[in-house]
């Protein structure tokens, strides 16, 4: 199994989407517990979801689940929201904050992880961005993500539909942010927030460099807007139908930003 899935477009954008995979190797699977091995907290169908929606996109997908080593966390283990409870680059627990091991990696099978399916990941992500951006003068980064709507162990209540995080600001052009914003907004019988309670992850806090034209920003969509929250997380066709047309919005309006000149 390769760790990652690169598929080129010619256009600006890049999505990256490290968290639809769902392969485990065996030697790992066997040390997970039966909750583990559920894989509950995989972004699913996101990649269904995203596909087609814009004509040109590069896509940067990783096949490996985010319990073997987590893509879109430090390489460092350094904790993206200090003092909230989260998931590190190996997780330990579930989103709910249970255990997902019989026995959890050491640090040197930690490291092993790291270079075998992290590196790799973003070794590739960073071909296609500064690809992009030589043939551009710019490249965006839209990082690709959905959580379950409800999860007390992450955060108090209903998460919003629309999920942007830009990091407060540092991350992308303020008009790429007004811009999906402004798509959110507009989309009747749909929530946003802008820098929530997901701000950005490591990948979009890393690659997001303006200064240089590397734009970021993720996108962390509440499930119930797709698909049903429960095993074995079915994708909802009509309920999918309805966002694709915002999400699709979003991206060309991006795109658009970008091939006018209005990031450089």
């Amino acid at each position: 199994m390769q760790p990652v899935d690169v598929r080129r477009g010619d256009g600006p954008v890049v999505l990256g989407l490290p968290h639809t995979g769902t392969y485990v190797p065996q030697d790992i699977r066997t040390r997970m517990n039966e909750r583990g091995r559920a894989l509950a907290d995989t972004d699913w169908n996101i990649h269904k979801l995203y596909d087609g929606l814009l004509e040109g996109a590069t896509t940067v997908r990783a096949t490996f689940h985010r319990y073997v080593i987590d893509a879109n966390r430090d390489p460092s283990g350094q904790s993206l929201y200090p003092g909230q409870n989260t998931t590190g680059l190996v997780p330990l627990t579930d989103f709910d904050g249970a255990s997902i091991w019989n026995e959890a990696p050491s640090g040197g099978e930690v490291e092993h992880r790291r270079e075998t399916w992290h590196a790799p990941y973003h070794a590739a992500l960073w071909e296609e961005l500064d690809r992009v951006r030589r043939r551009h003068g710019v490249a965006v980064l839209y990082d690709c993500h959905s959580i379950r709507s409800r999860i007390p162990f992450l955060f108090e209540g209903t998460l919003p539909d629309f999920n942007i995080g830009t990091n407060g600001g540092t991350t992308c052009a303020p008009t790429i942010t007004a811009a999906v914003e402004e798509v959110c907004r507009a989309a009747q019988g749909y929530t946003s927030v802008v820098d929530g309670r997901f701000k950005g992850g490591w990948t979009t806090r890393h690659y997001g460099r303006p200064e240089e034209g590397l734009h970021a920003i993720q996108m962390e969509l509440a499930q119930s807007a797709y698909m049903s929250e429960a095993p074995p997380w079915p994708y909802l066709h009509e309920r999918a139908d309805a966002l694709r047309p915002h999400l699709a919005n979003i991206l060309q309006r991006i795109e658009q930003l970008a091939l006018g000149g209005a990031l450089t």
